[in-house]
């Protein structure tokens, strides 16, 4: 089988034209996703419809020709798997029971969570068999600490107050959901693996909301513990981090959790980019509203990325996800320049 470039790069190639995909290249920006969107009845439920769920990572392919899919699903299956009661509310996102002492804490029950999140190992195996060789496949999980922040909190949040007290307070009772999630996610990324994912990332969205003491304990050591597990599994199969705001931290993070590759957010200047490149390929990192500005601004960017990057081995993408107000042809645009 053909090396895709993209996993060429995640095995430290360096290519004349560096693959791209985006985060968030399925969603609400395409208007073909927002018609299977509107058939699918909630989010959950299209997370756990694969035909559909297949044909919302494939959209993206089709029409962009990205060097990677990515599986559409949400990093809040884990908890969804875990029993959580979890829904997608209009104007306010996801909203869980919140769990705030240990003797909530669930327990982890393989054929329980597998039967509850199967759908989407299933939406794995269909992505892998409409896709060419030359198109990678990404699996994805949230790391536990950005999981720990919705299962606490019972939604986004501003400040993280309950997530940091408990781990502050109580750091033996957040250490039993942190070893509960660690678990499901191992599990989680095996099976996705198993159906066909060539590659795995792990997104830290709440990285930064994590001071010094607790981003060593509850961001790097579990992150680190999943990297050992899957590899010990799975050695071939490159696993990407990306601790989003953690600026200073972020070499470290690297170096500890042994990530393969690190996703850079769009606050890491470049010049920290390719120190850390010469370490380890990077993934990154145009600010999304760069995207969503086009014309000079995003071809001045992009030059910008590449001409720093381009010399190691790299993957063109975004510093977070696609904003929904992004212009298809914005997208197009990007991916004709960095393709020259």
């Amino acid at each position: 089988m053909t090396r895709s470039p993209f996993l060429r790069a995640l095995a430290g190639e360096t290519l004349d034209t560096p693959p791209i995909w985006l985060m968030r290249q399925a969603g609400r920006y395409l208007p073909e996703y927002r018609e299977v969107r509107a058939r699918a009845g909630s989010f959950v439920d299209l997370c756990l419809a694969p035909e559909l769920a297949a044909e919302v990572t494939l959209q993206p392919i089709r029409r962009y020709g990205f060097d990677a899919a990515i599986l559409f699903a949400d990093i809040l299956m884990v908890p969804y798997g875990l029993g959580q009661p979890l829904r997608f509310e209009t104007g306010r996102g996801p909203v869980l029971e919140p769990i705030r002492d240990r003797a909530a804490v669930p327990g982890f029950d393989p054929d329980a969570f597998h039967g509850a999140v199967g759908p989407i190992y299933d939406t794995v195996a269909r992505v892998r068999a409409a896709l060419g060789p030359e198109t990678a496949l990404i699996g994805f999980a949230g790391s536990p600490w950005t999981v720990a922040s919705y299962m606490v909190e019972g939604g986004s949040s501003r400040d993280f107050a309950a997530l940091k007290l408990w781990a502050f307070r109580d750091p033996d009772g957040f250490g039993a959901l942190m070893e509960t999630i660690v678990e499901a996610t191992i599990a989680y990324l095996d099976r996705q693996i198993r159906a066909g994912a060539q590659a795995v990332k792990l997104f830290d969205s709440w990285a930064g909301a994590a001071p010094e003491t607790l981003f060593e304990r509850w961001v790097v050591q579990p992150t680190a513990a999943i990297v050992r597990r899957l590899r010990g599994m799975h050695p071939d199969v490159p696993i990407i981090g990306f601790a989003k705001g953690a600026g200073a931290l972020t070499r470290g993070y690297g170096s500890a959790t042994g990530v393969t590759a690190l996703t850079l957010d769009s606050s890491i200047p470049l010049a920290m980019a390719c120190a850390l490149q010469a370490e380890r390929p990077v993934q990154g990192n145009l600010d999304p509203i760069a995207l969503l500005a086009g014309g000079p601004a995003l071809e001045s960017e992009t030059d910008r990325i590449l001409e720093a990057l381009g010399g190691g081995p790299f993957v063109f993408n975004l510093g977070h996800g696609i904003v929904p107000q992004t212009p298809p042809e914005h997208v197009a645009a990007l991916v004709a320049r960095v393709r020259g």
